[in-house]
C-alpha cells in the first residue's frame, strides 16, 4: 500500500460547500483506504494499491465531477514527495521570517524553463517566487490583499492549474503526518 496526500483545488471556496465527511466517503467508494481529511480545505490523505499517482489523480477527478458536479482538479504527491516539500527551503530563513506569507502551489506537472521564466517575471516589491519539481513557491512580503497576485494570476502565467496551501497548513500535516 502506498499513503497519498490529495490536495483538492476548489473544495469550499468560491460558493462550493463539501462536508468532508462526504468527501471521505467518496474517497473511501473509490476503493482506497485509511481516508482522513485535513481541515476543511480539501486535503485528504489515503492508501492505495496503486503506484500510479496520475492514474489516481484522473480517477478522483472523475469521481468528484460525478458527485459535485464541477471539475476538481487534484494533485497527489506520494508519501516521500510530501515529505520532501514539507522540508525545502525555496528562500533564505531571513526572508521567511520577514514574510507575511509563504504559500505552496502544487501543480500537476513540472513546469518547463519558458515557463518558469513567466513566473519570475511576476517578481515585485511585495512577491517573490521559486519552483522546485512541481511545487510552486509564493513569498509575500506583504499581506495577500495588497498583492496583485492570485490563483488565476499564476495560473494564467504558467500555464498550469494549481491549488494554493499556506506553510502553516504543510506544516501541520507534516507534524501529523510525518515519521520523526
Amino acid at each position: 500500500m502506498t499513503r497519498y496526500f490529495t490536495f483538492l483545488r476548489a473544495i469550499n471556496v468560491g460558493g462550493h460547500t463539501v462536508k468532508m465527511d462526504v468527501l471521505r466517503q467518496l474517497f473511501e467508494s473509490l476503493g482506497f483506504s485509511n481516508v482522513e481529511t485535513f481541515i476543511a480545505s480539501g486535503n485528504v490523505i489515503f492508501e492505495a494499491k496503486t503506484a500510479d499517482g496520475k492514474s489516481l489523480e484522473k480517477k478522483i477527478e472523475k469521481a468528484l465531477k460525478e458527485a459535485l458536479g464541477y471539475e476538481v482538479a487534484t494533485f497527489i504527491r506520494t508519501d516521500a514527495e510530501f515529505t520532501a516539500i514539507a522540508a525545502y527551503k525555496p528562500f533564505p530563513q531571513s526572508l521567511l521570517d520577514s514574510a507575511a506569507a509563504l504559500n505552496i502551489g502544487f501543480l500537476a506537472d513540472t513546469p518547463e524553463a519558458v515557463t518558469k521564466q513567466k513566473l519570475i517575471s511576476l517578481k515585485t516589491d511585495i512577491d517573490d517566487f521559486h519552483i522546485h519539481g512541481r511545487e510552486l513557491y509564493w513569498l509575500c512580503r506583504k499581506k495577500q490583499s495588497e498583492s496583485k497576485i492570485s490563483n488565476v494570476v499564476l495560473e494564467k502565467a504558467l500555464g498550469l492549474k494549481t491549488t494554493l496551501r499556506g506553510i502553516n497548513t504543510i506544516n501541520k500535516m507534516a507534524e501529523k503526518y510525518i515519521a520523526k
